[in-house]
């Protein structure tokens, strides 16, 4: 489902977020845990893995609140809300993998800040119109998926590859549907992603 905004309310994106997300490495053991191949992943295991991976966690804390702050800001219309909504979920389905698998390495998941600390780190108050709330989701989904693609070359196990590769897809599908919310153009050259 494609959501288009009137043209009077796209704003362009006036900072780049991926500098933060981009910095997320999750190590072959991580996402062998996440692909369910827990013996490879212990063959594997680094000391950096739990730290790595609350990292990304805390990123899908972000994400889950900053859609919530969406939902609850009422300037989403419902088709909108619908898609805020889905893409909450596949944050939180992203969060639960993190958090078995930080735990399957006896690890301790870093906690979710708090709605209010989340508000002012993404400056919530700023939003005043739904092409506001898409623009910052916008961003933070571009991170994410240039987050999770940063992974793919370190790994020599091609299923270690795709589980990068398929959180990376989420994100990156998140990314192009609100880029043609908001109409903003989509990448004019390939490989846009994960550079």
């Amino acid at each position: 489902m494609l959501i288009r905004l009137p043209s009077s309310e796209i704003e362009t994106p006036r900072r780049n977020f991926l500098g933060r997300a981009t910095s997320v490495t999750l190590s072959a053991t991580a996402l062998g845990l996440l692909a369910g191949r827990s013996g490879l992943a212990q063959a594997a295991m680094e000391p950096k893995d739990v730290a790595i991976l609350n990292v990304a966690l805390g990123l899908e804390h972000e994400a889950i609140t900053a859609y919530q702050l969406g939902a609850e800001s009422g300037l989403l219309s419902k088709p909108v809300l619908d898609v805020a909504v889905l893409f909450q979920g596949h944050h939180k389905a992203h969060r639960d993998a993190l958090v078995a698998t930080i735990e399957k390495l006896g690890g301790k998941p870093v906690a979710a800040k708090s709605t209010d600390e989340v508000a002012r780190a993404l400056n919530a108050a700023s939003l005043k119109n739904q092409a506001d709330v898409l623009a910052l989701a916008r961003r933070l989904e571009g991170g994410a998926a240039n987050a999770y693609l940063g992974v793919i070359p370190a790994f020599k196990d091609a299923a270690l590859a795709q589980v990068a590769a398929r959180l990376a897809a989420d994100e990156t599908m998140h990314w192009t549907a609100l880029s043609q919310a908001l109409n903003q153009p989509l990448p004019g050259s390939a490989l846009s992603f994960g550079a």
